[in-house]
């Protein structure tokens, strides 16, 4: 367990691609992040880091509450959670994942998984809700947060404007939008007001995997919500479903969306050339360090220590100290 401790130098590989608007995103990292996504980080189950990436099947984040609360009271301060050490997250511990299915297509990256999700924080019995950049604020839910990818059309790393997340405490469902073209904009593919619709309408795909740990190539679902209506001139023409919503702000009341819910999606997307594994680890034994998977963010956040092929922890369960004798590496 203690071997997997130190990770294996990578150098960051910057995309030098020149992406279609609105697919990279601009600006700065969120302040609690590192400034770019990194391997060997110390683990830190108090962390608050919000970076997510999603490389492969067996390295990628999500987001779940610091501490034992609903998603939809905790959106804007969710922290990340990773398979690996990376991004300086937390940790996911391993057990917790039971089925993962992870798509590549050429305008998205999509992970669907399942598994206990209160081991990372999320109350049993908690539906959840949707996780985007944009929230209620335009700052993004959770704020500061980010998403890379390096599946990406030249395997190089970006960080991505556009995603969504649902998660609830036993499923996900994950998308980055990597691509756009004149007809599907990153923003389209990646369309984040349909948040009571759930994985299976906004991300279509095969949800029949749990127990199954797989990489597949998928064709591009259309975008959430979106209906072809015809086709003339070779143009397709679409209606799009908007989510119906009523409620009060700042004393004014307002209606907006459909009154009818679509039964289905336009079409579920086919997957091919999978690829499967037994099973995810990061082989971090947390139990042996003195750490939980679900720690909460009260008393004294701190990282594990390792040194050499030996990982020692000091302090009470739920907090480590010390520091890592490795270092911290960016890579993709």
């Amino acid at each position: 367990a203690t071997a997997s401790l130190l990770l294996a130098s990578t150098a960051f590989a910057q995309s030098t691609t020149t992406f279609p608007e609105g697919v990279v995103a601009t600006g700065t990292m969120g302040v609690t992040n590192p400034p770019e996504p990194t391997t060997g980080t110390a683990i830190n189950q108090t962390s608050f880091s919000r970076l997510l990436s999603i490389n492969s099947v067996d390295d990628w984040c999500i987001f779940a509450p610091p501490e034992s609360q609903d998603i939809a009271d905790s959106e804007t301060i969710e922290v990340a959670w990773c398979t690996q050490q990376r991004n300086d997250a937390r940790v996911i511990p391993d057990g917790t994942i039971s089925g993962v299915s992870l798509l590549k297509t050429d305008m998205y990256v999509q992970i669907m998984g399942y598994g206990d999700l209160t081991q990372i924080n999320i109350p049993s019995g908690d539906w959840g809700g949707e996780l985007d950049p944009h929230g209620a604020y335009g700052s993004g839910n959770p704020i500061g947060g980010n998403v890379t990818t390096n599946m990406t059309i030249d395997g190089e790393t970006i960080n991505v404007a556009e995603w969504m997340l649902y998660v609830s405490y036993e499923q996900f469902c994950f998308r980055a939008c990597t691509w756009a073209n004149s007809t599907y904009s990153a923003a389209a593919m990646c369309w984040h007001e349909l948040d009571e619709m759930g994985c299976e309408f906004v991300m279509p795909g095969n949800y029949d995997f749990n127990g199954t740990f797989e990489t597949c190539e998928a064709d591009v679902a259309y975008p959430p919500g979106w209906y072809v209506e015809g086709s003339s001139d070779g143009t397709t023409s679409f209606s799009s479903f908007a989510q119906y919503w009523t409620g009060v702000v700042d004393g004014v009341t307002y209606t907006q969306g459909d009154l009818v819910t679509p039964s289905t999606v336009q079409s579920t997307p086919s997957s091919s050339n999978c690829q499967t594994v037994a099973t995810i680890s990061n082989g971090i034994d947390l139990a042996s360090l003195g750490v939980t998977g679900a720690a909460t963010a009260t008393g004294s956040g701190a990282t594990a220590t390792a040194t050499g092929s030996a990982a020692t922890a000091t302090g009470t369960a739920g907090a480590a100290s010390g520091s890592s004798s490795g270092s911290t590496t960016a890579a993709a």
